[in-house]
């Protein structure tokens, strides 16, 4: 992928397979691998580099990260009611993700090393593949701290106000099977088997503490989060995501991205997390492929080859909102997609999305369920998204005509997790 190898790769990336046929052992939250029946231990070579991604840091990995190509994304609901057990489930997700991304098996004993007549702690579906720049990310959603009008796990008084349940926008067709949970994760990779394994693996070991709401998974980014990579498209044949907010754009991150201490005491465990919105949006491709390329055009406010703006210019030139086309009329119509979206008539506001092309087969009627997982970070949903939602469900005739939302959510994203930590500790300290 454009962008992620800087150099020529002069030794074979670690593998799974490669840590077993080694007879590795590699530490899980601190607790060495041993292989039961394979003779003794032996330390393993590190990971290379350019196929992991750290997890620990200041922020969560999965966010600046260069975006991956694929996407395994799950929302959970909490079955338990016993705080300790949540809190233990986040520890052993947390042990658990940490060996994932680092390209090591779930669980001390991994998928061979156990005894015989016990389940394996690895599902094993990842042996022999790569780390794949593998990232996971986790999110507590509303009703994670109320239910029924209930505080939930002690946690009353610890929910942001900014964590606020989305309101329901015009031509909303959002499906409770694919909308709302209490945790999200986020698993993201280059190789879409060990996003699925990843997923796969947490769902195991929440058995009993959490179950599956729903998830989607996803191919094809469609925005870029750093320089490097070049701009995809959507499955409208578009470039997607050309003013996206980058990884170099430390101050504008700050600004839009980051979120600070809180006014109210319970949300300090939030300074250095984000806010993220995931929205399934279905497109009707069918009518989509049926329009004409100047009308296509005229909708998104680009041209479909280069990407320009209809005011004239390459991908990257400034939209210039007030340009005149030949017709005398705006050259970027007042309801096209670029122009409700821009941050200068969003009262400068940006966002940092992450979304993915998705298809999940037919709808039974001969039209495919296809369209765009559409993710974006953000420093305050209320400010740096309701607002810009609403404008673009009543005015922007791209989603007026040719989208329809069938899947939505809100999470509190937290901060990265300290070494010896785990997600979410400080909502829980």
């Amino acid at each position: 992928m454009s962008g992620t190898l800087t150099e020529p790769r002069t030794t074979p990336p670690l593998t799974r397979r490669g840590l077993l046929t080694a007879g590795g052992a590699a530490g899980a939250a601190g607790v060495a691998l041993g292989w039961v029946g394979h003779g003794a231990a032996q330390a393993a070579p590190a990971p290379l580099a350019e196929d992991t991604v750290p997890f620990h840091g200041e922020h969560q990995a999965g966010i600046v990260t260069p975006a991956q190509d694929r996407l395994h994304f799950a929302a959970f609901d909490v079955v338990t009611d016993d705080r300790a057990a949540l809190i233990r489930l986040l520890a052993d997700w947390t042990a658990a993700a940490e060996a994932l991304t680092s390209g090591r098996e779930a669980g001390s004993t991994g998928a061979l090393g156990g005894h015989p007549a016990a389940a394996p702690e690895d599902t094993g579906e990842a042996l022999g593949l790569s780390a794949a720049r593998l990232t996971l990310t986790f999110g507590f959603g509303p009703s994670l701290f109320s239910k029924d009008g209930a505080p939930r796990f002690g946690l009353d008084g610890r929910r942001p106000a900014a964590l606020i349940d989305l309101p329901r926008f015009p031509g909303d067709a959002l499906e409770p099977a694919r909308t709302g949970g209490d945790i999200m994760v986020q698993a993201c990779a280059d190789d879409p088997q060990v996003a699925v394994h990843a997923i796969r693996n947490l769902a195991r070991i929440g058995f009993g503490t959490v179950r599956v709401r729903w998830s989607q998974l996803g191919f094809g980014r469609t925005s870029s989060t750093s320089r490097a990579q070049e701009t995809p498209r959507n499955l409208f044949g578009f470039k997607d995501g050309t003013a996206n907010l980058m990884a170099e754009d430390t101050g504008l991150l700050a600004d839009h991205v980051w979120t600070g201490r809180g006014t109210a005491p319970g949300e300090a465990w939030m300074e250095g997390g984000t806010y993220l919105v995931a929205r399934r949006i279905r497109m009707h491709v069918e009518i989509w492929d049926r329009t004409s390329l100047g009308e296509q055009e005229a909708v998104i406010g680009r041209t479909k080859g280069e990407g320009g703006p209809l005011s004239g210019g390459g991908e990257f030139a400034a939209p210039d909102f007030g340009a005149k086309g030949t017709n005398g009329r705006p050259a970027i119509a007042a309801g096209s997609h670029v122009r409700l979206a821009h941050a200068d008539q969003n009262k400068g506001v940006r966002m940092l999305r992450r979304g993915y092309n998705y298809t999940d087969g037919s709808d039974g009627l001969g039209h495919l369920d296809a369209g765009l997982f559409f993710l974006a970070f953000v420093k305050d949903p209320r400010t740096h998204y309701v607002p810009m939602q609403r404008a673009m469900a009543k005015s922007d005739q791209l989603a007026v005509e040719y989208l329809k939302h069938t899947g939505s959510g809100l999470f509190a994203v937290p901060p990265g997790i300290r070494a010896g930590g785990f997600v979410g500790e400080g909502l829980f300290a």
